[in-house]
C-alpha cells in the first residue's frame, strides 16, 4: 500500500465557508482523491484551520506549519508521497507578507521534507507541490486579509519555480478550481471535487 500524506490548511481540513462546519470525508477533495486512488493507497488528512508556511501566528497561536512538519513525517512515515498546499493564510495582513516572502516559507518546508529520512526506505518522499487558488471575493475575511487578492495571483510563479528546483511535481489549483464567493478563500463541493479528481491523476502518475 502506497502512502500519500496530505499536508495544508483549512482547504485540506474541509472547511465550509456556509456554515464553518466541516465538509464529510466523502465530500473533502481528500476523500474525494481516496476513492479514485483504491484501497492499494492509504491517504491521510493533515489540514489545520489557519496554518502558515513558516510564520508564527500571534493570535491564533499553534498554526506554524514549520513546528508539526517533521514530527508529521515521523509520525507517518514511512510515506510514498507528501502533497503540501499552504500560503493563503500567509496573506493575513497581520504577517505583512508579499507573495515573494510566502514562497520562500513554502520552499524552506520543502526543503525540510528534501532533507527528511520519512519516504521509503529511509530516502526523502516524493512531493506534489500545490499552489493554493487565487483569493476571491472576500467578504467577512475582507479586513484581515486586505491586499490578499492581488498577492495570491503571485504565488503560482513562486511556487512552479520551487517545484522546478527541487524537482517536485506542481499542480496549480486554480486551473481547475476557485474559491467561493462566499468567503473568497475557502472550496464549495463542486471544487472539492474537482481538485480531489486532478490530484488522484498526478498521484497515479507520480507513483506509478
Amino acid at each position: 500500500m502506497k502512502t500519500v500524506l496530505c499536508y495544508g490548511d483549512s482547504n485540506t481540513w474541509g472547511y465550509r465557508a456556509d456554515n464553518a462546519e466541516r465538509f464529510d470525508r466523502d465530500v473533502r477533495w481528500t476523500g474525494v482523491m481516496s476513492v479514485i486512488l483504491g484501497d492499494g493507497f492509504a491517504v491521510i488528512e493533515e489540514g489545520l484551520n489557519g496554518r502558515t508556511t513558516v510564520f508564527d501566528d500571534p493570535i491564533e497561536g499553534h498554526k506554524n506549519g514549520e513546528t508539526y512538519l517533521t514530527p508529521c513525517l515521523d509520525t507517518h512515515a514511512p510515506i510514498d508521497l507528501v502533497v503540501i498546499m499552504l500560503g493563503t493564510n500567509d496573506l493575513k495582513i497581520r504577517f505583512s507578507l508579499c507573495a515573494y516572502d510566502i514562497a520562500g516559507g513554502m520552499e524552506k518546508l520543502i526543503r525540510i521534507i528534501k532533507a527528511s529520512e520519512s519516504g521509503i526506505g529511509h530516502a526523502p518522499p516524493k512531493i506534489l507541490l500545490m499552489s493554493p487558488a487565487p483569493v476571491g471575493k472576500l467578504t467577512d475575511f475582507a479586513e484581515m486579509l486586505e491586499g490578499a487578492v492581488e498577492k495570491s495571483q503571485g504565488l503560482k510563479r513562486y511556487y512552479q519555480d520551487i517545484a522546478e528546483r527541487y524537482e517536485c511535481a506542481f499542480f496549480d489549483i486554480g486551473s481547475v478550481a476557485k474559491s467561493t464567493d462566499i468567503d473568497g478563500i475557502h472550496f464549495d463541493e463542486a471544487a472539492h471535487k474537482a481538485i480531489g479528481q486532478s490530484v488522484a491523476k498526478i498521484v497515479q502518475e507520480v507513483l506509478k
